[in-house]
């Protein structure tokens, strides 16, 4: 008679190997449950064999599955038998104590420069909206339902504005500037647009003094080894003139704004004259508005600081959240592309500097802002699958055996493998001329 097939053990996180016990799948499910009001226990003893069923089916005899693996498994289970509230309450559960067991006890209250509470928020929005996972974007392109997930992700985001407009109107009278900031192609000009409307509608004038237009000419920017130009650092830009008139601003005056030409990489002649009445706040949209040197000259109570990043909380084919920078690489490739006559190769083999300049003098600033706005379009990831793929297999190729290029090369083959798994989306009609999405792939209302 044969053996009938079963999991004998499992592999721990410690990497212990030890008894397999499906009462903890089925405690850890209702548990899940009981959140959702369900008490039945007989409910969460059903989809554990069903998990155990799975289990058989997808792990050959003798295999010895991951707590992870596992886990993953239960997720599924949950989802295609319908139990999607339940789902949600356990992933939500898993998530908590990965926090726990990385020593976090109050995730949402640390002060390592990562905006757990934020990001908790978008976590529980990308479950309660399918789509907290490549498989689930699939689904959504293969069912017909992207049109809804694109009307959902532009609300989160229009939401978390009107909260953020919300905090400056409620400071008006001690405010003078607004800045926004955030790291490279996180969103920044159009929120800074966003924000203005919001605030006209409460007679509030934002005057925009966009901080690119202080670069230095590219004759004065030093080169790497590569011939390539850092625009990524705070010492790109002349800070001395911007204190200076950010200065003069406060004080009434009226300052000439240089413009900066990026196709030819330098200042020209002509400037634009800006004064700022009582009636107006400035506006500060840049890379580096929170770096202190940036603002140095005006008091602190003055300033409303707003962060913008891609908090995208969605998994890839191999249970890893996507990485954020690789969202803004891929929105940067396409813009780079068409304003800035940059192609994407080019973009890719820049993007250390992206990285090595948010990680001195962006990111350890979250901590001191007045809101977090999450720019993350969950179904952008599909329209880059369309618009870019093609590029990365040669991108692979070419910096495999490349040891000055293995930032680049590492990087492509990451996002390679992540845009590979994804079904591509090519209808932007049903995008509005507004959205934040049109600053990258073109088509906007707004002038940039």
């Amino acid at each position: 008679m044969p053996t009938k097939k079963r999991i004998a053990s499992i592999i721990k996180r410690n990497g212990n190997i030890v008894p397999f016990d499906k009462e903890r799948i089925t405690n850890a499910i209702y548990k899940a449950a009981l959140e959702t009001g369900i008490s039945e226990r007989k409910i969460a003893e059903s989809l554990s064999d069903k998990v155990v069923e799975k289990l058989l089916q997808t792990y050959p005899p003798k295999s010895i599955p991951s707590v992870e693996e596992i886990q993953d498994i239960v997720e599924e289970v949950l989802i295609e038998e319908g139990q999607s509230h339940i789902a949600k309450n356990y992933i939500l559960y898993r998530y908590e104590h990965t926090k726990l067991r990385e020593g976090r006890e109050k995730y949402e209250d640390v002060s390592d420069n990562v905006p757990y509470k934020k990001i908790w928020k978008a976590l529980v929005w990308a479950i309660d909206n399918d789509i907290h996972s490549i498989k689930r974007l699939n689904k959504h392109i293969r069912k017909g339902t992207m049109s809804d997930l694109i009307m959902e992700s532009e609300r989160a985001y229009h939401k978390d504005l009107d909260d953020a407009a919300m905090k400056i109107l409620e400071r008006q009278n001690e405010l003078r500037i607004v800045i926004i900031a955030g790291p490279s192609s996180s969103g920044k000009t159009t929120t800074t647009i966003k924000i203005s409307e919001r605030l006209k509608k409460h007679n509030i004038d934002l005057i925009a003094m966009n901080l690119d237009n202080y670069y230095f000419d590219l004759e004065m920017h030093p080169k790497d080894e590569f011939g390539d130009y850092d625009f990524e650092t705070p010492w790109a830009l002349d800070l001395k003139l911007i204190n200076e008139h950010l200065s003069a601003l406060l004080e009434g005056k009226t300052i000439q704004m240089p413009i900066y030409d990026f196709k030819v990489g330098e200042r020209i002649k002509e400037t634009k004259s800006l004064r700022l009445e009582d009636n107006q706040l400035l506006l500060l949209d840049s890379l580096h508005g929170l770096y202190a040197e940036m603002t140095k000259s005006i008091p602190a109570d003055t300033k409303f600081k707003l962060y913008i990043e891609t908090l995208l909380q969605m998994k890839n084919k191999q249970k890893e959240f996507i990485r954020w920078t690789d969202i803004r690489l891929l929105r940067r490739m396409i813009r780079d592309s068409w304003s800035r006559k940059y192609s994407p190769q080019q973009t890719l083999e820049h993007w250390h500097y992206v990285r090595r300049s948010e990680l001195q003098h962006i990111v350890p600033f979250i901590e001191t802002v007045d809101h977090i706005v999450n720019s993350a379009l969950p179904y952008e990831l599909a329209i880059y699958r369309h618009k870019l793929f093609h590029f990365f297999p040669e991108f692979v190729k070419n910096y495999k055996d490349d040891p000055l290029r293995f930032d680049a090369y590492v990087r492509a083959k990451r996002v390679h493998d992540l845009l590979k798994s994804i079904n591509p989306w090519e209808d932007l009609s049903v995008i509005s001329d507004t959205s934040l999405i049109r600053e990258f792939v073109g088509g906007s209302k707004y002038k940039y």
